[in-house]
């Protein structure tokens, strides 16, 4: 069954962001599927986990953006804390990337949205 983590916890380590799950869920088996996808009509980004028969979402609403500016920022992959285990959001970086400079002026996102990223990543677009 399909899970969706709204991801609001997030910590630096060695100026290295990671992000954690509000889960009590024990010995979780998720894999990072490499994609980020987003999604224009909740305003979000979502991260895909593989978790065997199903993929899981980590969805990074607008409140998490200014942390998706850093990760631009530093040209780096996030960690995710599933419990005791840590584990790196492969591709997530060049995802983002890539899905930002898509987003900008492109209005098959729809105009709030568009209007929204471009806001929030305004810096990194300014580059």
């Amino acid at each position: 069954m399909r899970k969706i983590y709204t991801i609001e916890t997030l910590n630096f380590e060695n100026d290295q962001l990671h992000f954690s799950l509000n889960d009590n869920e024990e010995n979780l088996q998720l894999k990072p599927a490499a994609q980020l996808i987003a999604d224009s009509d909740d305003f979000a980004f979502i991260y895909l986990l593989d978790a065997g028969e199903d993929y899981h979402y980590l969805r990074f609403p607008p409140s998490s953006w200014e942390n998706l500016v850093h990760i631009l920022q530093k040209k780096q992959n996030p960690k995710l804390q599933l419990g005791e285990k840590v584990i790196e959001l492969t591709n997530f970086y060049d995802e983002l990337e890539m899905l930002v400079y898509n987003i900008e002026g492109n209005y098959n996102y729809g105009a709030e949205f568009v209007q929204a990223v471009e806001q929030h990543f305004k810096t990194i677009l300014a580059e």
